[in-house]
C-alpha cells in the first residue's frame, strides 16, 4: 500500500531547490529511489534524501509546463520533522534561493538576515528593478 502524497507546488528552478535542500543538510540526487512506508520505494527523476526513513520525490508536473511537484510519504511525521509540515521549511528556503538567484541575474546585491521568529529578511540593493 502506497502512502506517497503529492502536495501542489510549482518548483521552477531545480538549482534553487538543490540549494535549499543543501542548506537543510540534505542531499539532492538524480534518478534515484524515493523511500516510503514499509520499505516501499519509487523511482524519481530527482530525490531529496532525508536523514530519516523517508525521502522526497521531485517529479515533473503532469502538465509538462517545466514545473516540478514534491511527493513524500507523510506517515508518522518523519518528513515534517525534517522539512516542515507541507514542506514549509524546504519551500521557504526555495523561495529565498530563487529570489537571490533572480536578483543577482539583474545585477542586484543581496543580503540575508535570519530573524528570531524564523523569518528571513532579504535586502536587494543597486541596479534598476
Amino acid at each position: 500500500m502506497s502512502h506517497f502524497t503529492t502536495i501542489q507546488t510549482q518548483i521552477k528552478d531545480l538549482d534553487a531547490l538543490r540549494d535549499a535542500a543543501s542548506e537543510l543538510g540534505l542531499e539532492f540526487l538524480t534518478n534515484a529511489r524515493c523511500r516510503g512506508y514499509a520499505g516501499v520505494t519509487r523511482l524519481a527523476p530527482h530525490v531529496i534524501q532525508l536523514k530519516g526513513p523517508y525521502d522526497i520525490a521531485v517529479d515533473p508536473s503532469p502538465e509538462n509546463d517545466g514545473t516540478h511537484g514534491l511527493t513524500a510519504d507523510w506517515w508518522d511525521g518523519h518528513v515534517a520533522r525534517e522539512v516542515g509540515m507541507g514542506f514549509s521549511r524546504l519551500l521557504q528556503g526555495y523561495g529565498i534561493h530563487k529570489t537571490m538567484r533572480e536578483a543577482r541575474t539583474r545585477g542586484l546585491r543581496v543580503s540575508r538576515q535570519q530573524e528570531q521568529d524564523g523569518s528571513v529578511l532579504l535586502t536587494l540593493e543597486g541596479g534598476a528593478l
